[in-house]
């Protein structure tokens, strides 16, 4: 996705620039951050800049770390490991967090060189990132042979960081997703292949056509064969930012999940971009994840309005009880969520764009460090806000594609949880039973129960707050097998089921959800939030009672309202 730093308005009217108001030297910001020194020992403009970023929920480590004094190495120091203790197994698996949406120099509306983003995702916590440069006919041509030897070398001074190489497709006749492919000999043959073969802006084919539609088919297919013929040992697709400007219709995304099931296995259920909804002037004012567009010539009708909004920070097809998603699920498709930070520009930093011709190079020059502090990006660094923790069976590439692929994934913004585990299992057995994205099969009338175990926060995030989890949501539906419309995109069964209220914030909290005797197949998932906002769900609050509130344009900061969500558990009853 891209985005400059416009301020988006034109400049008619009296009011205190963000950008002048954060034109400061490092030697005042440093006054400005440092809490060990009190208001009363600051100049009164120090203090009015001390109260702006305090609004923004930026003070302290938070803007420390993402800011003109911030490193990766002053990060990494300063990181609390939100992974839920490190890589230690919990449930039988190790829980890893990532991001498979991130930008460089080689894109052309990115800055950052591969280092700056790895070495910052990797200092928040992250043990996985995918790197994922626009497709371009710039890109596909020399821009994604050039970023492999950064990403190699990435790999080679980060060794506890997953380093994939990927890229954002520009799906024909639809919106961005990420796809990427294992590391091997063929990574960069193949991505280039299948960008020069099948990006939409490269074959000038963005408009939602059946032609259009069927070639990004055609693509899913490629990444397909190009692992049945072993040229890579794996290949996945997610798609990106689906809601925001109404391309991805419900017949595609089922299109692309049948196509190629083991290849096409998710999307963004919450955008990047989550620093976009900071207000002013501490931020750019504008909605969650830039979600701020309207109905466009290739937008598919039938959606309604509010689903160019996000609700909680998330996308309306995963915030919307008993809508997209859950209509996916009840057809019984596994299709999983993720959420990334879409990292081009960082909020509060002060990196400044390379100069050098894009379009001729493939990348543009390396930043200079030390400009000037621009609150009007959107973004948040790797690591820093959003994370995807996947379930792996081991420390490496082919098993994080594993768990990915197979659905055990949660994620959180905020670093709302440290942890989670769940486990569906029949009542009174004392079995393990399955985690997230697997199936339980019972057989007919067995009593089963879903098992819910979360490390809370207990550290505070990088808005200097110790979250606290106020509730956590059960969200079951039935599975009622292919819907005739590949269009639709609501369920009637699925609606929040039971609720649970935590009000702590350190330690560990368990619950047991009693699915009661199962004679039909459902799937569970869950939802969890600091309950700071919520309102009654799109489809009545008898399917949602205190769902996620839709958020306000240009007021809507993404540390006050913070949010947990599952992939479900599938319980199918034999006999």
């Amino acid at each position: 996705m891209g985005h400059g730093s416009s301020h988006g308005h034109p400049h008619d009217h009296p009011h205190e620039h963000p950008r002048s108001e954060a034109a400061l030297d490092q030697g005042d910001l440093a006054a400005v951050v440092d809490m060990a020194i009190p208001d009363a020992e600051l100049s009164p403009g120090q203090v009015s800049r001390r109260q702006m970023f305090r609004r923004a929920g930026l003070l302290g480590a938070g803007l420390t770390a993402a800011g003109v004094l911030g490193t990766p190495a002053a990060a990494s120091a300063a990181t609390p490991r939100h992974t839920g203790g490190g890589r230690e197994p919990r449930g039988g698996y190790l829980w890893l967090a990532g991001d498979h949406h991130i930008h460089t120099q080689h894109s052309s509306d990115g800055m950052y060189k591969v280092s700056d983003q790895v070495g910052h995702g990797a200092a928040y916590g992250l043990d996985w990132m995918v790197i994922t440069d626009h497709g371009s006919v710039a890109h596909a041509k020399i821009g994604v042979e050039k970023v492999n030897p950064d990403i190699v070398a990435a790999r080679r001074d980060h060794k506890e960081t997953l380093v994939f190489q990927g890229l954002e497709w520009n799906i024909p006749g639809a919106e961005h997703g990420t796809v990427f492919v294992a590391p091997g000999r063929n990574e960069v043959s193949t991505l280039k292949e299948f960008e020069n073969g099948y990006d939409g802006s490269v074959k000038n084919a963005g408009a939602s056509t059946p032609q259009n539609e069927a070639l990004a088919i055609a693509g899913l297919n490629f990444l397909a064969d190009s692992v049945r013929r072993r040229r890579v040992d794996g290949a996945l697709f997610l798609a990106n930012h689906p809601s925001r400007k109404g391309l991805d219709s419900p017949h595609e995304i089922r299109g692309w999940r049948d196509a190629q099931p083991g290849i096409a296995v998710g999307m963004e259920g919450a955008p990047g971009h989550q620093a976009a909804g900071i207000p002013r002037p501490a931020g750019p004012g504008s909605g969650r994840g830039f979600y701020d567009s309207t109905p466009g010539a290739d937008s598919w009708p039938g959606y309604p309005p509010e689903s160019y909004k996000t609700f909680g920070g998330f996308d309306w097809m995963t915030s919307t009880v008993g809508g997209l998603w859950d209509s996916l699920l009840a057809e019984g498709k596994g299709w999983w969520i993720t959420a990334n930070s879409d990292a081009h520009a960082i909020h509060a930093d002060t990196t400044v764009r390379g100069g050098g011709d894009f379009n001729a190079d493939g990348r543009y020059d390396d930043p200079a460090y030390g400009g000037t502090l621009n609150v009007n990006a959107g973004d948040f660094w790797p690591g820093f806000y959003s994370r995807t923790h996947v379930g792996a069976r081991s420390f490496d590439y082919l098993a994080v594609m594993e768990a990915i692929r197979q659905g055990r994934v949660w994620v959180d913004h905020g670093g709302l949880i440290s942890a989670l585990v769940v486990r569906a299992r029949q009542s009174g057995t004392g079995q393990l039973g399955v985690s997230l994205g697997d199936t339980l099969h019972v057989r007919k009338g067995a009593k089963v129960e879903v098992s819910i175990e979360i490390t809370l926060a207990g550290v505070p995030n990088w808005a200097q707050v110790v979250p606290a989890l106020a509730r956590v949501d059960v969200i079951q539906g039935d599975v009622t097998g292919p819907v005739t419309d590949p269009d639709a995109f609501t369920t009637p069964s699925t609606k929040v089921v039971s609720s649970y209220e935590v009000g702590k914030n350190s330690g560990t909290v368990t619950f047991t959800y009693k699915v009661g005797a199962v004679d039909r197949p459902v799937y569970v998932r869950l939802r969890g939030t600091d309950g700071k906002r919520s309102a009654p769900g799109l489809l009545g609050a008898a399917v949602d009672p205190h769902g996620p509130a839709i958020d306000v344009y240009g007021d809507a900061d993404p540390w006050n309202d913070l949010w947990f969500y599952s992939n479900p558990i599938w319980i199918v009853p034999r006999g």
